[in-house]
């Protein structure tokens, strides 16, 4: 069983910056569409002004358990910078989420949403788990039913993501939320290589899909060994350290921060 948790003790700094973004008042998406039958398989989409513009799949934290309201305006502000942005929903803990129903809505979403186009499939914390995750479904074995090696993104970038589930559930990160996940405990050991990046890439090296991991070095949400340990790993992935950036800061419109995540998509996108 894991340790007892350790209270989280954050500075005025990164308290000052989560009440800040996550009070930001959401954004209506222009369209609103299903991707499948369950009430939680649905999309926001922002279209950008160009009809051929780069498409970005976004996926949103909250640790598997909050929905995706708090990144509306990020994904307005992804649009009106060139992108446009599919920001899903999908079954999370407390309802029918949790394994294997959250991985079997992402598996759907970019199997079917993206339709043949090239994306870059981004998320952010919990998100960006749930990202790298989708982009190393070609190391599962072939009797998965999440195995694919032709929907997977041209891209990956994972902002202040959680790449390691067994550190996550070691150290009872918000609550243990890792083993609500996929637990209980007695089988995590078993599903840590088919949900888990970090598992999954033991002995391979790489996933195939140029990955980006970008992070604050003021990140007081995760510690910062989800970050690192994923790179020593994943041998061609690109980690990106943003002085002065918090956990949420990445994802708030027009900061320093922000600026940079619109760069680097724009860089993983051009052609």
């Amino acid at each position: 069983m894991p340790d007892a948790p350790v209270n989280r003790k954050i500075s005025g700094f990164a308290a000052e910056e989560e009440r800040r973004v996550l009070s930001l008042r959401p954004v209506l998406a222009p369209e609103h569409r299903a991707y499948g039958e369950h009430p939680d398989q649905v999309y926001d989409l922002w279209p950008a002004e160009d009809p051929d513009a780069p498409l970005v799949v976004l996926l949103h934290g909250g640790y598997w358990r909050y929905d995706r309201m708090h990144l509306t305006p990020f994904a307005a502000y992804l649009a009106a910078h060139g992108f446009t942005t599919v920001l899903p929903g999908f079954r999370r803990m407390g309802g029918a989420g949790g394994f294997p129903g959250t991985f079997d809505d992402i598996a759907l979403l970019v199997d079917t949403v993206p339709a043949g186009r090239p994306y870059v499939l981004a998320g952010h914390c919990s998100g960006g788990h749930l990202a790298l995750w989708a982009a190393a479904r070609g190391l599962l074995p072939e009797d998965s039913p999440w195995f694919t090696t032709t929907s997977l993104p041209t891209a990956v970038l994972a902002l202040a993501p959680i790449t390691d589930l067994a550190g996550t559930i070691r150290e009872r990160l918000s609550d243990d939320a890792g083993l609500g996940l996929i637990g209980p405990a007695e089988r995590v050991e078993s599903l840590l290589p088919l949900v888990d990046p970090l598992t999954m890439l033991r002995g391979r090296g790489t996933t195939g899909v140029p990955t980006v991991v970008l992070y604050g070095e003021a990140d007081e949400e995760l510690p910062h060994e989800q970050f690192t340990i994923y790179l020593a790993v994943h041998t061609d992935a690109e980690l990106v350290a943003l002085p002065r950036a918090g956990h949420y800061t990445l994802i708030e419109p027009g900061s320093e921060a922000s600026a940079s995540v619109v760069g680097t998509l724009a860089r993983l996108t051009a052609t």
